[in-house]
């Protein structure tokens, strides 16, 4: 096969260019997938309304003029006759084009149909007529000046001899489902022939990766399975005094979680467990029981927070909890003094500091333990792959626990996170109100105003959140300063007001928080900044402006932050958009619902916010729409390696062997 530099007309600029693409080899042009398709069918001009996308193919009837509007924009007009219609086409940006584009020869036309002026505002013009049958154009995604006629150009010299390229699909399951073998296949996916062989081909494309997917999921879980963890001993009965020693008591799931954790601390297999629920289901505390399992074993437990603010919530609730069994808790961030950094790093490695909360600087190569037997994850939908395993990497084989207050639907979690056994949390703590949720136009702001007033009356605490942080000219939308002058109007005599966003030194967010816990401020101003680390009893209403612009999942984390008390707490989502998808809002509060309903509406790519390092990054693959391809590559995967055969197939034994070097 080709190298990417015996392509002609692909010069060092343009490698360097593709390298940002992930283009590194020709392998990895071979894998850089159309993001979608476009189907060129002739249009029906008698059908067409005003706007209307048409694709047409007709007879060039004057030479084209140009016109040159600026130094980057140009302008090119020219009149063409369609089965006996004239019509006059406008395009821009291509007057490279104009020699081409004879008298009396014949092109295809693609572009929005301008109905009142008998025009064609043209995106596209291929020389030739089009095909009787429907034809197919592949469409990349574009980068520096490259664009999919430079990629398919590339691909064309690379399909111009047989390609190398390694089939991952064992040949029992290829003659199975019937696949397509993987170099036509390829060949279909950037120049398919027709539709019913591009469907095929997709297929084929899609199993593939699901199934290295799935395979390196299933074979990393059963690896740790047979990873030998901690020796430990522990007495339930002893767990059992320490939770009745608990200002409250735990309900049913979080009991069902302790005993889970404590077979598996119990067990000489490593754990390797995720706990899933709401915001305000207990998770935390399950950790906390944990770690004094973990404790009467003699090991150190590490809790690693994504932010400052969540690592010192944390820190204060440890102090309470665990100061009166003698256990010493220390709490690590960037923002800890050198000093006290010290202190601290001495009492982890000779083993005094027992417990240790805190950010990132919990994985710094400065810190050592003496003998790390816990690791737990807070929102480790936060932390990339890297850190995650920086962490875990410190002690010589310690337990594993994440916690996840973003509810994945149960069958996409025990697929996702096949390599980990999840426990869910779907009660509330005792004595918690469901929060009332409500959805209102912007028309109708003083009865937001009144609810506000209703609830700072009563003593209460309100949040007012906004999308931006500061004004933008594209985007009119609520912002924090925007709102911070509106919330001062209509409330600055009477209450305080503060605000809080990412943008803000550390030390100021910290020192806003702090006033807000302690009823300093009654009003806060934020963006999502809110959604991880503050828990203040006292607020009871939540405000989101612009709630269109969040997806259920992320409305929900929010929502989360009020209703931490046994006070009635309500959340007001402002919009004048997409009732329909916001009032599933309105009619429940389970986590686990909504997140499958934000599955179904927008895909997966959202559901954890950011994605991490290493996670469902799919080239081809979409887990919404080829959910079903998904389990059958996870049952696949599974009886694969029950048959043993992965030893006898070399190329998948190397890539689960560089998949367990990630891991």
């Amino acid at each position: 096969m080709k190298q990417l530099e015996e392509i002609k007309g692909l010069g060092p600029k343009t490698k360097t260019t593709l390298q940002k693409l992930g283009i590194i080899t020709s392998e990895d042009l071979l894998y850089y997938y159309p993001f979608r398709y476009e189907v060129l069918k002739k249009s029906n001009i008698e059908e067409l309304k005003q706007d209307d996308k048409i694709v047409i193919d007709g007879v060039i009837e004057n030479v084209p003029s140009v016109f040159h509007i600026n130094r980057r924009l140009d302008k090119m007009t020219f009149r063409f006759m369609s089965e006996g219609k004239l019509l006059q086409v406008v395009i821009f940006n291509r007057s490279f084009l104009k020699n081409k584009l004879l008298v009396g020869e014949t092109i295809t036309v693609i572009g929005k149909y301008d109905y009142k002026h008998n025009t064609i505002i043209a995106n596209d013009i291929h020389l030739g007529p089009l095909p009787k049958a429907p034809r197919i154009d592949p469409i990349y995604h574009s980068y520096g000046g490259i664009g999919g006629k430079q990629i398919r150009s590339y691909l064309l010299q690379l399909f111009s001899e047989p390609i190398d390229v390694v089939d991952y699909i064992p040949e029992g399951l290829s003659l199975k489902y019937q696949f397509m073998d993987k170099e036509r296949s390829l060949k279909q996916l950037h120049f398919p022939t027709n539709q019913n062989s591009l469907k095929v081909a997709l297929l084929r494309a899609k199993y593939e990766e699901l199934f290295l997917f799935m395979l390196k999921m299933n074979y990393l879980k059963k690896e740790k399975q047979h990873t030998n963890g901690l020796k430990r001993d522990i007495s339930f009965s002893d767990v059992e005094e320490f939770i009745k020693g608990l200002p409250f008591s735990l309900t049913e799931d979080q009991m069902t979680c302790v005993k889970a954790i404590f077979h598996d601390l119990n067990d000489m297999r490593r754990m390797n467990r995720l706990v899933q629920g709401d915001v305000g289901s207990g998770k935390t505390i399950v950790s906390f029981v944990a770690m004094y399992m973990n404790h009467l074993s003699g090991y150190q437990s590490a809790l690693m927070a994504p932010t400052e603010i969540l690592a010192r919530q944390h820190y204060k609730k440890l102090l309470e909890i665990f100061e009166p069994y003698g256990i010493e808790v220390a709490v690590l961030t960037g923002k800890t003094k050198a000093k006290e950094k010290k202190e601290i790093y001495d009492g982890l490695k000779n083993g005094t500091v027992s417990i240790v909360v805190g950010t990132h600087a919990l994985i710094s190569e400065a810190v050592e333990y003496q003998n790390l037997g816990l690791v737990i994850t807070d929102e480790q939908h936060r932390f990339g792959v890297n850190q995650r395993s920086n962490l875990k990497n410190k002690g010589v084989t310690p337990d594993i626990l994440y916690m996840s207050a973003t509810p994945i639907p149960r069958t996409y979690a025990l697929t996702i996170y096949g390599d980990m056994d999840v426990s869910n949390i779907h009660t509330m703590p005792n004595g918690r109100l469901p929060v009332i949720t409500t959805l209102k136009k912007n028309e109708e702001i003083r009865e937001v105003l009144e609810s506000m007033y209703q609830e700072l009356k009563s003593g209460h605490q309100v949040y007012v959140i906004a999308p931006l942080i500061e004004e933008s000219e594209k985007i009119d939308l609520e912002n924090v300063n925007l709102l911070e002058e509106k919330m001062q109007k209509a409330f600055g005599k009477l209450y305080k007001i503060g605000v809080l966003h990412g943008k803000m030194p550390s030390k100021e967010k910290e020192e806003v928080m702090l006033k807000f816990e302690q009823n300093e401020i009654q009003i806060l101003i934020s963006t999502t900044v809110v959604e991880v680390g503050v828990d203040v009893a006292n607020a009871t209403m939540m405000v989101i402006f612009d709630s269109e612009r969040f997806g259920l999942s992320a409305l929900h984390q929010l929502r989360g932050r009020v209703g931490r008390s046994n006070l009635q707490s309500y959340c007001i989502l402002i919009s004048d958009f997409e009732k329909e998808r916001l009032s599933i809002l309105t009619k429940t509060t389970d986590g686990f619902e909504i997140s499958e309903e934000d599955f179904k509406l927008r895909g997966s790519g959202d559901l954890f916010g950011v994605r991490q390092s290493g996670e469902m990054q799919f080239k081809i693959a979409d887990l919404k729409k080829d959910f079903s391809i998904l389990l059958r590559a996870k049952e696949d995967s599974e009886a694969y390696i029950l048959s043993r055969k992965l030893e006898e197939n070399s190329a998948l034994k190397k890539y689960i062997e560089q998949a367990k070097v990630l891991s």
